[in-house]
Parts: structure tokens; C-alpha cells; sequence
């Protein structure tokens, strides 16, 4: 009988243990307001530094029109790391945030995905 409830209590430990380490992170959707303030067109991803995703994907990006802005609403993991790269569109030798190869070091373009949040990026010249 005490083999029996030793069995069950390790069998639900075990459930437990493979419940908890197999949960998925929470999806979050929020959005990143992009102002474009430089003379040139700007080519802009989103990277997430948490795993292999990037916004748009697919070998696009969101293009932003000198002086224009865009709002990219997207799907990312609660407390994802996301950084933006920016470049201007045709050189990728200028460059803000982390660059077009999510490759350059940047203290201030990355943020955290918080459900129902906005967060702004101003693409200085």
C-alpha cells in the first residue's frame, strides 16, 4: 500500500514537472509607433532577441516614407526581448538600432513585449 501511494505521488510529480516545463510563454500583442523624421526612406525590422523571429519576416520589411510614420501592431512572447533595426532604404551602410543583421551593439533600441503596449521609435537623421 505504501509502494502504491509512493508511485502515484512521484507518477503527479512528474505530471507536474512536464506541465510546468512545457507551458508556452503568453502570447502578447502590442505595437510599435515608427517616425521616420530623416529625408530618406527607411527600411525597418523588428528582432527578437529571446528566439529566431523577426517582424515582418519572410524576407521583407516595413518601409517608411521620409517624414511619414507607421504603427506595426505585432504578436511577440510576454517579456520577449525586441531591438529594431533601420536603415536607410538602398544603404544599408547607414544605419540605427541594431542594424539590418540584428549585428550592432544598442543600449536604448530594444524593448520589452507587454500586452496592450505602444512603443515609439524616432528615426533621427
Amino acid at each position: 500500500m505504501i509502494r502504491e501511494i509512493e508511485t502515484v505521488t512521484l507518477f503527479r510529480m512528474a505530471v507536474l514537472a512536464v506541465l510546468v516545463f512545457t507551458t508556452p510563454a503568453q502570447a502578447a500583442d502590442m505595437a510599435f509607433f515608427i517616425k521616420n523624421l530623416r529625408k530618406e526612406a527607411v527600411a525597418v525590422e523588428l528582432f527578437s532577441r529571446d528566439r529566431e523571429t523577426v517582424w515582418p519576416g519572410n524576407d521583407k520589411v516595413f518601409l517608411i516614407d521620409p517624414g511619414s510614420q507607421k504603427s506595426v501592431p505585432l504578436s511577440c512572447n510576454q517579456g520577449e526581448h525586441i531591438c529594431y533595426g533601420a536603415w536607410v532604404d538602398g544603404n544599408d551602410s547607414i544605419s540605427a538600432g541594431v542594424g539590418p543583421d540584428n549585428d550592432q551593439p544598442c543600449d536604448t533600441c530594444c524593448f520589452i513585449c507587454v500586452e496592450h503596449s505602444t512603443e515609439t521609435i524616432d528615426l533621427v537623421p
